[in-house]
């Protein structure tokens, strides 16, 4: 399923040598990474605090059994540059497989780059590939920028109230 991309502009694409964007499954050696990338997250988000033990039991429940999800993620080179997390559940409503968007971050030092874009047309690509017949996420409500970058793709806001009981 690797995808390549060249990037679009900018030093890079000008480089001598030009490092290729590749998506691909994560696997058991990209969590140090993943827990790294969770890390800047969980530090922007207003309900969650970095906890690597629980971030590596998290990561390994997805990646050891794809049958609950898949992660995609998006090297350059040798580097980890982002990741989404997608959970497979079922909608009665919609009579099949949705997912469950439940983690998207892009590397700080490699945001506003496209390659943000490039994961999540990734996992709406996948997603229609597997199947299923709805994304859903949740993001903050404060973030209005996520919020702006997901309707560049045509998520809408959803009139259901997310509830949790911890």
């Amino acid at each position: 399923m690797p995808k390549r991309f060249l990037p679009q502009q900018g030093p890079a694409a000008i480089a001598p040598h030009i490092e290729i964007m590749e998506i691909s499954k994560a696997t058991q050696e990209d969590i140090p990474g993943l827990c790294e990338l969770l890390g800047f997250l969980f530090a922007q988000e207003a309900e969650f605090q970095p906890d690597l033990s629980m971030q590596i039991a998290g990561l390994r429940e997805i990646i050891d059994f794809p049958e609950r999800g898949q992660i995609l993620v998006l090297h350059e080179g040798t580097s980890l540059l982002g990741m989404i997390n997608l959970l497979y559940t079922v909608s009665t409503a919609l009579g099949g497989r949705v997912i469950l968007l439940e983690d998207m971050v892009v590397h700080p030092d490699h945001r506003r780059r496209g390659a943000g874009s490039k994961l999540l047309q990734a996992a709406i690509d996948f997603a229609k590939s597997v199947g299923c017949r709805r994304i859903t996420l949740l993001t903050d409500q404060t973030n209005k920028s996520a919020q702006r970058f997901y309707k560049r793709f045509g998520f809408t806001i959803s009139k259901m109230v997310p509830m949790r009981l911890p």
